[in-house]
């Protein structure tokens, strides 16, 4: 139906109209892209999956050989980048990263980190042997 008011109406009417089509286009490409993001962050050696467990739960014997911990990394190897401590509300964790061939030279210290990897035991010491790492 066309708006009364002749031409001049009928053609400000239609660009009005082909605005908002923009418009809520504009908005569906935006929150379609942000919307169903993956993880955001930078990922060295394989991507960090599952839920993450809590580092008293690794200590106590209540989890799987593989797991993925989050926390807050508050130290590192200060030459080759080779190890980080992870913290998270629980207790704190030493991360290996020579065997799965990245290092953390470039991760500043105090980032949020998400590390997977396999639990070892080297005599009374629990650590992670790493596999990938997203800060």
């Amino acid at each position: 139906m066309l708006p009364a008011g002749g031409p001049r109406h009928w053609y400000r009417a239609l660009i009005r109209f082909m605005l908002k089509v923009e418009i809520s286009m504009a908005l569906a490409l935006v929150l379609g892209a942000f919307g169903c993001a993956k993880p955001h962050g930078t990922v060295l050696g394989k991507s960090p999956k599952g839920e993450p467990v809590s580092i008293l739960a690794i200590r106590a014997g209540d989890t799987p050989p593989q797991v993925t911990i989050s926390g807050v990394m508050l130290e590192k190897c200060p030459v080759a980048g080779c190890w980080l401590k992870v913290q998270d509300q629980s207790g704190t964790i030493m991360v290996d990263t020579k065997s799965a061939g990245f290092v953390v030279v470039n991760v500043p210290l105090e980032s949020k980190v998400t590390v997977a990897g396999k639990i070892v035991t080297e005599g009374d010491e629990v650590l992670i042997e790493a596999s990938g790492l997203r800060y």
